[in-house]
């Protein structure tokens, strides 16, 4: 399934870092910013986490839910939340289905070498459940918080 952008966004149900499970309804109402990553404790992933967690209190302001999701365990979660203090809930997606379903799972390149694995995006969801914002491929994770808070400013 392809995201576009005014399109209905795929609906998930995951285990989170809280020990709640989530669904793509219980965020109706509220903007949700789901962003994906490869992996825990790895430093483009951590760079990018910590850089959302400077951001989640203005992201709060403005009424917006944040989710991270990657293929490790709650348990790593639990571990990677603890180490660098991020205050929002990460899901686990072990059997890949919510990021296979949102693009977020495919061919990946990296120093010339090809795998399958998490392609690092982002998918801002409006109010109504729909594809707000996608960015298919984000390259420059430090900077890519700042990028998604100030697109959301302007709206």
């Amino acid at each position: 399934m392809a995201i576009i952008e005014g399109a209905k966004a795929p609906e998930f149900t995951l285990p989170g870092s809280d020990g709640k499970t989530h669904r793509l309804t219980d965020y109706a109402g509220k903007k949700l910013i789901i962003y994906f990553y490869p992996k825990d404790n790895t430093p483009g992933c951590t760079k990018e986490s910590c850089a959302f967690a400077e951001s989640y209190r203005e992201l709060q302001e403005l009424d917006v839910n944040l989710v991270g999701v990657s293929k490790d365990s709650l348990a790593s979660h639990d571990k990677f939340i603890a180490k660098f203090g991020l205050p929002f809930v990460l899901l686990s997606d072990p059997e890949t289905t919510m990021l296979q379903s949102y693009d977020a799972w495919g061919e990946k390149k990296l120093y010339g070498k090809v795998s399958l694995g998490c392609i690092r995006s982002t998918v801002i969801i409006n109010n109504d459940g729909t594809v707000l914002k996608h960015w298919p491929q984000v390259k420059k994770a430090a900077e890519h918080p700042q990028e998604v808070l100030e697109y959301l400013k302007g709206k």
